[in-house]
């Protein structure tokens, strides 16, 4: 079934995304595959990031949290799923995970409103769990942002570091901003990374430098840090553009704030050793965009002088307008 006989280009596109690094996935990689006038709608938990897309006027709808193997908080996304397709007409359904991906495909699939699901960053060798439950569903559009592992099923339109290159300059001659973030996750902290740059930071750093210390979930009791667990969307991406240094988790969202304001972002990836995330992927992302000359990967343990001041000599370039990202206008294999 071809997706321009079931949809009115006059409808708006639902975008349903977790919020942190999933819905910041999919708010850069929108305007890449719809064009300027298009109206959109988002799908996501309440959050800062949700929040400033209210403030920027678009029409969102807040829905239950659903964390990582949140399977309970998955089921209970399927009414609401369910309520706002019967009442609203949708052109497509995008999604870039993760649980809150499954209801909205199965709440397009009841009301025949096409549905993409592009994979996110950070899978480098193949799908996630969502992925992997999506695929299973007849005539889903499936998206993967590596082309190492796309396929027939699995389709390659680019992805979100697209456009994006490095070039080495002279590091400032004094480090006065540096801006330190951790992601929003709700259920894993991150100390050792803040441990260790509380160790590093003071022989590169101005000694009055300001440091703005977001911390999501993690305990710093001890740390003397003035820390921030949540910080307004639009006020983070501010202070990363005004910092000298941007030091942070390998989440994707995090880094590609970064890369937008021109940083090359040290990035040090949660271990799943550590109780820091579910799995290392990670890891991954972060050795995808060092190989890219894009950011400074290290482990917290291993982070070192040298490393920040590799982070200093570094600027990030992008191309005024990234390639489009072409999305399928057939229906995926089943």
């Amino acid at each position: 079934m071809n997706d321009r006989q079931i949809t009115d280009p006059g409808l708006p596109t639902l975008l349903v995304a977790t919020s942190g690094g999933h819905l910041e996935q999919l708010r850069n990689l929108y305007p890449r595959f719809l064009p300027e006038s298009a109206s959109v709608e988002w799908v996501s938990h309440t959050s800062e990031q949700l929040e400033a897309l209210k403030m920027a006027g678009h029409v969102v709808h807040e829905v239950p949290y659903i964390g990582p193997r949140g399977y309970r908080a998955l089921t209970q996304n399927i009414q609401p799923a369910l309520r706002l397709l019967r009442a609203n007409r949708y052109a497509r359904i995008i999604s870039t995970g993760a649980g809150i991906a499954i209801p909205y495909a199965l709440a397009g699939k009841l009301f025949r409103t096409p549905y993409h699901y592009i994979e996110s960053q950070t899978r480098l060798n193949g799908p996630s769990f969502t992925g992997n439950l999506l695929s299973r569903l007849p005539n889903i559009n499936l998206y993967a942002q590596n082309e190492s592992w796309a396929n027939s099923k699995w389709r390659y339109r680019g992805s979100g570091i697209d456009g994006y290159t490095a070039e080495r300059v002279s590091p400032p001659r004094h480090v006065s901003r540096v801006v330190v973030t951790l992601g929003t996750m709700r259920r894993y902290g991150f100390r050792r990374a803040i441990e260790r740059l509380l160790r590093v930071l003071p022989t590169v750093v101005d000694p009055n430098a300001e440091i703005l210390w977001q911390t999501g979930c993690t305990d710093v009791t001890g740390l003397n840090i003035k820390a921030y667990p949540k910080v307004p969307a639009n006020d983070l991406q501010d202070a990363i553009g005004a910092a000298d240094l941007v030091a942070m988790h390998a989440g994707v969202g995090s880094a590609l704030v970064a890369l937008k304001h021109g940083k090359a972002p040290i990035l040090m990836p949660r271990q799943s050793d550590f109780g820091e995330h579910i799995d290392d992927h990670q890891a991954l992302l972060a050795n995808e965009l060092s190989e890219r000359g894009l950011a400074i990967a290290t482990s917290p343990d291993a982070l070192t002088r040298e490393h920040i001041i590799d982070a200093l000599s570094t600027k990030v370039l992008r191309e005024v307008r990234p390639p489009k990202f072409e999305l399928a206008t057939t229906q995926g294999t089943s």
